[in-house]
């Protein structure tokens, strides 16, 4: 009997423990499911803020290079061998200082020619008003002119021969034939309209002069004045003639010699060179010689206008004579702006043209070329200001203007970027020309407006709101001294607001806010307060969050 109420007893105690252990087991899911799901539970906070007025400030912002205000390339205007060269790099020159000079011995000569001319027509129109109507001074004076205009006539129609249909620039051809294969084969059909229009112009001055060089030699200083007349008009025509086809010769070797420049494996001869100078000094004697009989001519013909005309002579004397004069200036090399000459692309014993740099003159004011896509730059206006920074000297910051906006933007890659130009306020010897640099240019300034945390105004459905305490919450608007994150008893309310501009920060309210109201600008999500709450704060909700007040 014993041993049968032991085992019971046993049984008995064992069934107890294991009811006590599911107990236990339940009870600590229990509390654990309690614990997960709402037995920690707290209420969202809210970080509220007093709206107040201050300063909004918008910009863009850009990348760039550092570059120069001005930048030139210095091209000589005329071409010729350097014979001085007056700067060197890095030199600083003011606008007007001479660079380098060239050769200008044909064009010293030519301003002489111009100079004598301008001399003989002054002479001829003293003259002209000096002279009577006598009949034989005037016969006098026209036999003269033509006679002097044959003493070089000659000579001026056999140089032109020898230029055109000589074989002087080679043993085994002609000049007219060495003329147009000297030019490359896609070159050759320019080169033969100049050849043809010389030697078309030659034999027509060629027979006119021959014609009335008979006539010249058949007629007598003391033929009568209808003769002389007559043999005057003639050596005219044949003189105009004659000045047309040394124009159309020295059109042809300008050609050669323009063709010469371009194409470094072509040499012109030397002769053709001299060839060119010739025919300056022949055209300078035809033509000195034609308005010596022209002005015979018209006093011959007794025109009432023969001081007047000779007058306009005169002025046209004065005219070539400037002319030759800015011709001659050419042959030096000015700086045309004042500022450092950044490179030297000549030395003395160089050739040097029209179409080659001699010299790169910068100037001292630097600029920020930034690049801005076709948002930002719809933004920009000339005379905006801009702050700059620069990588390669730290802590260093310089205000700009905005100088130059480009009307057409680059595309790359289907991205429109424009070029900006900001003009340094200030220079600073640390900057150096192509420098990196960043700018931010301010597009609005508004004043004494309402400001509002951009995360503080939401949209939706294209309608801008804030929200705000229910009044029910009786805070008020010093109910806050500054922003906190606290328990509020009811959901904050939704408040239309119309916004203006805004920056990377703030965002102007229009309307509906006044300077004071509470707004809510950041919501703390209880479970966020419940496994991290923010520095100051305590889970109950009662404790305050540092935090900034917004506008002044």
């Amino acid at each position: 009997m014993k041993n049968f109420l032991q085992k019971i007893h046993g049984k008995i105690s064992k069934r107890k423990s294991l009811s006590i252990f599911l107990a236990a087991v339940i009870l600590a899911a229990g509390y654990y499911a309690y614990g997960k799901f709402g037995g920690s539970s707290a209420p969202s906070q809210y970080v509220l803020a007093a709206v107040r007025k201050g300063t909004l400030v918008s910009s863009v912002s850009g990348t760039g290079q550092v570059d120069v205000s001005n930048q030139i390339d210095v091209n000589p205007k005329v071409s010729g061998d350097v014979v001085y060269v007056g700067v060197s790099e890095g030199q600083w020159v003011n606008a007007g200082a001479i660079l380098a000079k060239l050769d200008s011995s044909d064009a010293e000569k030519a301003v002489r020619d111009a100079r004598i001319n301008l001399e003989n027509a002054n002479i001829d129109l003293e003259k002209l008003n000096q002279s009577s109507a006598d009949p034989v001074k005037i016969q006098e004076d026209s036999f003269n002119s033509i006679s002097s205009a044959f003493l070089d006539l000659p000579a001026i129609v056999s140089g032109a021969e020898t230029i055109i249909n000589g074989s002087t620039l080679s043993s085994n051809q002609s000049n007219e034939g060495y003329y147009q294969d000297f030019v490359y084969n896609n070159d050759r059909d320019q080169a033969a309209l100049f050849v043809s229009a010389a030697e078309n112009d030659y034999e027509a001055a060629r027979s006119q002069y021959d014609a009335v060089l008979t006539v010249y030699k058949n007629t007598s200083r003391y033929a009568d004045a209808a003769a002389t007349s007559d043999l005057l008009d003639k050596t005219v025509d044949a003189a105009k003639s004659i000045a047309q086809a040394l124009k159309s010769e020295q059109n042809l070797l300008d050609y050669l010699a323009d063709y010469d420049s371009s194409h470094p494996e072509k040499i012109l001869p030397a002769l053709a060179s001299s060839y060119r100078a010739n025919l300056q000094n022949y055209i300078g004697q035809a033509n000195s010689h034609l308005s010596d009989m022209i002005g015979v001519q018209n006093t011959v013909k007794n025109t009432p206008l023969d001081v007047a005309s000779q007058k306009i002579a005169v002025q046209q004397k004065q005219n070539s004579l400037s002319d030759a004069e800015a011709n001659l200036d050419d042959y030096v090399i000015r700086a045309p702006i004042s500022g450092i000459v950044a490179k030297i692309n000549v030395k003395t014993g160089d050739s040097a043209s029209s179409g080659a740099a001699a010299a790169t003159i910068i100037t001292n004011q630097k600029i920020a070329d930034i690049s801005l896509n076709e948002v930002d730059v719809a933004k920009v206006k000339l005379g905006q200001k801009a702050t700059l920074t620069f990588d390669a000297v730290p802590n260093l910051t310089i205000s700009g203007e905005v100088a130059q906006i480009d009307a057409v933007g680059t595309v790359t890659q289907g991205v429109v970027d424009y070029a900006v130009q900001i003009s340094f306020d200030t220079q600073d010897g640390r900057i150096k020309p192509g420098m990196s640099v960043s700018a931010a240019i301010v597009t609005d300034v508004r004043q004494n407006v309402l400001l509002a945390p951009n995360g503080a105004v939401k949209s939706q459905g294209g309608a801008s709101y804030v929200e705000v305490p229910d009044a029910a919450e009786n805070i008020g608007k010093n109910g806050v001294s500054g922003n906190a994150a606290m328990i509020l008893k009811f959901t904050p309310k939704q408040q239309p607001v119309e916004i203006g501009a805004s920056n990377d920060s703030m965002t102007e309210v229009t309307s509906g806010l006044n300077e004071g109201d509470l707004i809510v600008i950041r919501t703390v999500s209880a479970s966020s307060a419940s496994s991290a709450p923010a520095a100051g704060q305590t889970r109950s909700g009662g404790a305050r969050m540092p935090g900034m007040f917004l506008g002044r």
